[in-house]
């Protein structure tokens, strides 16, 4: 197991392993990243229910694009240049829950109360990584992470809080996105998930972080008033 930290300069003195995985995982975080606004400022951000709702919309949307922004800047800084995510048709990103749409405020809502804690869940495991430069700009992001997930669950809320029909419609979103959130996590059986931890880029396999994240949310699917989809359902990976 490789416990040393790691510097911008010294990245050129590291396994060709180290290198490659480092290359990887900035470039799928930075896809990640610009991903979410890709899917919803167009149709959500005219179209959100309010003046204030459409200012936290394009808040949103402008976080994300710096995180992008500092991640892409990271990878930059060790010659791997990740502009092209920006050009991307949504089909071809990295992760397959950004490769859809967000039609309905009722998919804003849960997209952030769901998708953005695996967000959350994917940045906290590089706290404390190896690579120093990618762990000292984590906790502003995450912080901004988490304001995210905490505007779909109040969005989530409102929207069960009217009744039948609102709870209905988002059902329906919860039932779309949550095998996806699963299937963020990787498979289980994941063979480069073994080699990031190794050099120290990540702390938990996909199996452990999924099932963390699941303890976590399932309740609060409940508590809006939903029922929590099998886990085994709509899933691309196990």
């Amino acid at each position: 197991m490789f416990n040393d930290k790691v510097t911008e300069k010294d990245v050129v003195k590291m396994d060709p392993e180290f290198q490659d995985l480092l290359k990887r995982v900035l470039a799928i975080q930075a896809d990640c990243e610009i991903g979410g606004p890709h899917l919803y400022v167009k149709d959500i951000l005219p179209n959100a229910p309010t003046r204030a709702d459409q200012i936290m919309v394009a808040k949103t949307a402008a976080e994300e694009m710096d995180h992008f922004r500092k991640i892409a800047r990271l990878a930059g800084d060790i010659g791997h240049d990740v502009s092209y995510v920006l050009s991307w048709p949504n089909q071809k990103r990295y992760v397959e829950a950004f490769r859809g749409k967000i039609n309905t405020w009722e998919d804003f809502a849960i997209f952030g109360y769901l998708i953005d804690r695996v967000g959350r869940y994917q940045l906290e495991e590089f706290v404390g990584c190896s690579y120093q430069p990618l762990a000292q700009i984590l906790p502003h992001i995450i912080k901004e992470e988490i304001g995210h997930v905490g505007y779909g669950g109040s969005k989530a809320a409102e929207l069960a809080a009217k009744g039948d029909e609102g709870r209905e419609r988002l059902q329906k979103a919860v039932d779309f996105w949550y095998p996806k959130a699963l299937d963020m996590f990787g498979r289980s059986d994941s063979k480069r998930s073994e080699r990031y931890r190794y050099w120290g880029l990540k702390r938990r396999s996909n199996e452990q972080a999924r099932n963390e994240y699941i303890k976590e949310v399932n309740p609060l699917i409940v508590k809006l008033g939903l029922q929590v989809p099998n886990v085994e359902k709509n899933r691309l990976h196990q």
